[in-house]
């Protein structure tokens, strides 16, 4: 069975991403079923951190938090290594508390990578760009501020206008 392809289209652009099922099954569907379910259409990248990452899939223009499904279990221990252009859970200090958000790596990010249970549990990987990493890299050139409490938000918002799994 091949891995699903999705394709972000952005207001800044079109970025294709390889979902890696055969890997990290569950993350995999975690991330499908907000695609499939519209959930991540009308989003912002609401994090942007050049050198490091991009951050979405959890709030709206206005930085409202949208409300998720439960978290899922952290796969970190069998996915890849989070280098630059791959997709990876965003989640809280707690290992298994990944819902919709994620990042983009804009750089090879090995110290996110699992290192053991606790506290290195790691950022579970469940995608690769296959295409648009300029586009990524323009997301990552926006400027950002803060509106408390979070910091390096976009100033002007930077739109997921829609995800869809494509054949």
């Amino acid at each position: 069975m091949a891995n699903s392809k999705v394709v972000f289209t952005t207001s800044k652009g079109s970025i294709s991403i390889e979902v890696f099922e055969d890997r990290v099954p569950v993350t995999a569907a975690n991330f499908l079923e907000y695609v499939r379910a519209g959930f991540y259409d009308g989003t912002i990248f609401h994090r942007v951190i050049p050198g490091f990452v991009v951050q979405g899939g959890g709030f709206v223009p206005g930085m409202t938090q949208k409300k998720t499904r439960a978290p899922i279990v952290n796969e970190a221990s069998k996915a890849p290594s989070n280098t630059r252009g791959t997709l990876s859970m965003a989640r809280t200090m707690v290992p298994d508390s990944a819902t919709s958000q994620f990042f983009i790596n804009l750089v090879d990010n090995k110290a996110l990578d699992y290192r053991g249970p606790g506290p290195g549990a790691g950022y579970c990987v469940f995608g690769v760009v296959t295409e648009g990493m300029e586009v990524v890299d323009a997301i990552a050139a926006v400027r950002t501020g803060r509106r408390p409490p979070h910091a390096d938000v976009p100033l002007e918002d930077v739109v997921l206008i829609s995800a869809r799994v494509v054949e």
